[in-house]
């Protein structure tokens, strides 16, 4: 049953799905990150630069290491593990960005080999099951590139509505940026809920 308001969020890892294991990420994971978080085809439309094994590191000991939300401002990453091998293919995020609006956001990168499977949708459909059923959000959004159309399309089978396209609003390494916002509500949540990831 969703949670009528905003507390926190304590998640039982892994948390499971029909094809994945989704779990908190750690030093061992540095090497499976780098080969997607590394390459500039994959950041390209992106809000940050390709990772060295430095960067990683830091960010595996610092912000990565969350694996609860427990306030506004905070931010829990895991990474996705395919069930059947253990193999890490990519990372979902899900940010809580107001308790008084019972807002957040969600964010999703996958390693280019794995891509065509759904996995991304998989995954996102997890976080927004987290999002909407344990924490109580009220709204959840998803911001990015227009031109980054596989993120796009899997905001759309997650059933995410695009609420906007604000052209050229950012200048986003070195180029204007247009960028499309998507949304779901907590009463267009039960909709989708048990729907199975579409490819």
């Amino acid at each position: 049953m969703p949670n009528p308001g905003v507390s926190e969020l304590r998640p039982e890892y892994p948390i499971r799905t029909d094809r994945l294991s989704l779990r908190p990420l750690t030093g061992g994971d540095a090497d499976a990150l780098l080969a997607y978080r590394g390459q500039p085809d994959v950041c390209r439309y992106l809000p940050f630069e390709p990772a060295d094994r430095r960067l990683i590191s830091e960010r595996l000991a610092a912000q990565w290491a969350r694996t609860t939300l427990t306030d506004e401002g905070q931010a829990v990453t895991l990474g996705i593990d395919l069930a059947r091998t253990g193999e890490l293919v990519g990372d979902v995020v899900l940010f809580w960005h107001s308790r008084d609006h019972r807002s957040g956001e969600i964010g999703y990168i996958l390693n280019p080999d794995f891509a065509g499977h759904g996995y991304a949708t998989e995954a996102a459909h997890a976080m927004l099951r987290l999002g909407f059923d344990e924490l109580g959000l009220h709204r959840i959004t998803a911001r990015l590139d227009e031109r980054n159309e596989a993120s796009a399309k899997v905001a759309r089978r997650l059933g995410m509505r695009q609420e906007a396209r604000l052209v050229h609003n950012e200048l986003f390494k070195g180029e204007w940026s247009t960028e499309l916002g998507f949304a779901m509500l907590s009463d267009e949540w039960p909709a989708h809920r048990d729907r199975r990831a579409v490819r």
